[in-house]
C-alpha cells in the first residue's frame, strides 16, 4: 500500500501521462449502472472479513472473537484499498484503469521509475501467489482427500510427491482461465453480486432472526428485515449491472488480451 501511493506521487505531480478531467464519462444510464456495478467491486473487495470471521469463530468466545476480527479487518482494508483507490483517482482522473499498474505506462512510456514497477510486479506475483493458496484450497482439500495417504507423515515422500504432482495443474489451469478472461473488474462484480452480498449482508440478519427470534415489535427484527430487503434489491441491481459490463466488454474481448 505504501509502495502504491508513493508510486503515485509521481504521475500525480506531473504534467506527463494521459489528460487528466473529472468530469462523469458515459449517459446516464452507464453512469447509474456503473454506481451498482462499483458497489458490486467494493463488496467483493470488503467482503475479506468473512475469513476472518470464520476463523474467529472456530473456537470460543465467539462473539467477542468475531467482533475484534471484523473490526481489524475492516481497519486494514480501509487503510490499504481506500487510500490507494482515492490517490489513483486523485492522480489519473476518470482516465484511471481497473488494474492500478496499467495506469504507470502511457503510450508503453513509465511514468515512474522502472526499478519502481519492478518491484511492483514482483510484489504482485508474491501476493497472487499466497492468494492462489488460499482460494484453491477446496481444490486442494479434493486432492488430498484423493491422492494423500493419511497414515503417512504429512512431508514423507509419499504425501509430497503427489501434492506436487497434483497441485501444480490445477495452478496451471486455474491462471490459464484467468487470463483467458481478463475482465478483472466484471468478474469482481459478479463475485460481489452473487456472492459476497448475500453472505456478508443478507444471510446472517436473517439466520439472526431465524436462530435468536427477536420479538416482531423489537427494533433489531426489524432493523434486520430492513438490511435483508434492501441489500436483496441491491444485490439484483448490482447482479444485472454487472452481467450488462461483461455483455459490454465482450464485444472487444479476445484471448488472452492484455488489458
Amino acid at each position: 500500500m505504501v509502495l502504491n501511493n508513493f508510486g503515485l506521487l509521481f504521475p500525480g505531480n506531473s504534467s506527463k501521462g494521459p489528460k487528466k478531467d473529472y468530469s462523469l464519462k458515459g449517459d446516464t444510464e452507464s453512469q447509474i449502472f456503473g454506481i451498482f456495478n462499483a458497489i458490486a467491486i467494493i463488496a467483493t473487495t470488503y467482503g475479506n472479513g468473512i475469513i476472518p470471521e470464520i476463523q474467529a469463530t472456530i473456537a470460543p468466545p465467539v462473539k467477542g472473537k468475531m467482533f475484534k476480527a471484523l473490526c481489524v479487518c475492516y481497519i486494514v482494508l480501509i487503510v490499504t484499498f481506500f487510500t490507494v483507490a482515492v490517490s489513483g483517482y486523485w492522480a489519473f482522473r476518470n482516465n484511471s484503469e481497473g488494474l492500478l499498474l496499467s495506469n504507470f505506462l502511457d503510450d508503453g512510456k513509465p511514468l515512474v521509475p522502472k526499478w519502481f514497477i519492478l518491484m511492483t510486479n514482483l510484489f504482485t506475483i508474491l501476493q497472487l501467489s499466497a492468494v492462489g493458496v488460499v482460494y484453491l484450497q477446496p481444490t486442494n482439500e479434493v486432492l488430498e482427500r484423493t491422492f494423500a495417504d493419511p497414515n503417512s507423515k504429512e512431508f514423507s515422500t509419499r504425501n509430497v510427491i503427489p501434492r506436487v504432482v497434483s497441485r501444480s495443474p490445477s495452478v496451471v489451469i486455474s491462471t490459464t482461465v484467468a487470463t483467458m478472461l481478463p475482465f478483472f473488474g466484471d468478474i469482481n462484480a459478479v463475485i460481489g453480486a452473487f456472492g459476497f452480498m448475500p453472505l456478508d449482508f443478507i444471510l446472517p440478519v436473517v439466520f439472526f432472526n431465524l436462530t435468536f427470534k427477536p420479538s416482531k415489535w423489537s427494533l433489531v427484527f426489524w432493523l434486520n428485515v430492513t438490511i435483508a430487503v434492501v441489500f436483496s434489491a441491491l444485490g439484483v441491481i448490482a447482479a444485472v449491472a454487472a452481467v450488462r459490463q461483461i455483455a459490454l466488454d465482450a464485444k472487444t474481448y479476445r484471448l488472452f488480451a492484455n488489458v
